[in-house]
């Protein structure tokens, strides 16, 4: 299958190397890898050239926006510079973080995932963070989901679900709206990938009410909401993430934002949603 690859990079000369080294090493090898440097103070773009220099397939893109970090937007702001410099020959697009360690095989299993059921829309691995000298499974990770750092979307998918929205909540609301069209969401718990940076380390004070905001645009409704806050309260092991999270969803409310998804799409969410927790439960 013809994969390509968009990779949004802010100061990422601590990783980014890795993360191309790993994937030009692939046994399937990518037809494009696209680098986005937004705004980077550091060598990122550098090491990108350098790369290309070499790799005829990868390619820098140079943005220069608003350096402040946001939760979601910015980072699918600038995957859209780099989705632009892709062409309409790929059947599976990647959104990668700059900062994951890929075994050789990974792309090459992704594939397999995509032949194997032509309903798959989505693919991916997971993230392992490294604890004590050893590589442990991410602790915000679901074994039916794929984080928003390694995401891999079968073309038609990709078009059916509006492709990504520019909001904190994205990488949940693809697989929801996937499945709302009648994709699958496949995982290989075998693939694990190095994940360098922990996630939500550079996020900001002024982000901490975005996850209840993102909940409240889902449509999730107050009840759902307050589950789901719990539960990444409990991950996260901080109170004050269920109190932000739920004051970010009344003050969504409150000045009503406008939905990510629409009343219908937010139906089908919420039934899933319900449908999951009492699979859990019962």
């Amino acid at each position: 299958m013809n994969f390509q690859i968009v990779i949004p990079a802010h100061n990422e000369e601590a990783y980014l190397a890795s993360t191309l080294d790993s994937l030009v090493r692939q046994t399937l090898l990518p037809t494009k890898i696209i680098v986005v440097n937004d705004s980077s103070t550091d060598r990122t773009q550098d090491i990108v050239n350098q790369y290309a220099a070499s790799h005829s397939f990868i390619h820098l893109v140079q943005v220069n926006s608003n350096s402040k970090h946001e939760p979601g937007s910015k980072v699918v702001r600038a995957f859209y510079k780099g989705l632009e410099q892709t062409d309409a020959s790929y059947d599976v697009i990647c959104k990668f973080d700059a900062d994951l360690i890929f075994p050789q095989h990974y792309l090459e299993k992704i594939s397999e995932l995509f032949q194997q059921n032509e309903k798959v829309g989505m693919a991916g691995g997971f993230c392992y963070t490294e604890k004590n000298n050893d590589w442990v499974l991410e602790n915000l990770t679901n074994k039916d989901h794929i984080r928003g750092a390694l995401k891999a979307y079968r073309k038609d998918c990709f078009e059916e679900i509006g492709q990504l929205k520019r909001a904190m909540g994205w990488d949940t609301i693809d697989e929801l709206l996937a499945q709302y069209h009648g994709w699958e969401v496949a995982t290989d718990e075998t693939l694990h990938v190095k994940h360098l940076k922990p996630t939500g380390a550079t996020y900001t004070k002024a982000a901490k009410y975005k996850q209840g905001e993102a909940f409240y645009k889902m449509r999730y409704g107050w009840a759902l909401t307050q589950i789901a806050a719990i539960k990444l309260a409990q991950r996260k092991n901080s109170l004050s993430f269920y109190y932000n999270c739920m004051r970010g969803y009344l003050k969504a409310k409150n000045t009503k934002a406008p939905f990510l998804v629409t009343k219908a799409e937010g139906a089908f969410i919420r039934k899933l949603r319900w449908k999951n927790i009492r699979k859990k439960v019962f």
